[in-house]
């Protein structure tokens, strides 16, 4: 089992590069690649600070199981309380 994550949403949502984040968590800009990849899961440490960075709950960017995607959310619909 592997962990799931949004890092490369969150960053581009923001318009930042891969470096940009990296000097935001004073890490290699390798590292973000390898994380967005999946090919390695963040220390506990770095995992809260990405979180930090994007001022999210740390459940929104990573997951032990997949996220539903963008495309599955639209096509559900607004959720309870949002509206139509």
């Amino acid at each position: 089992m592997g962990i799931f994550n949004r890092i490369g949403m969150f960053r581009a949502e923001r318009g930042w590069t891969r470096k940009t984040l990296a000097e935001r968590l004073d890490v290699n800009p390798q590292t973000i690649g390898f994380l967005e990849r999946g090919d390695y899961p963040p220390s506990l440490e770095l995992a809260m600070k990405i979180a930090r960075v994007f001022d999210v709950p740390i459940e929104l960017v990573f997951s032990l199981e997949p996220f539903e995607t963008i495309a599955t959310m639209l096509r559900a619909g607004p959720g309870p309380g949002q509206g139509q």
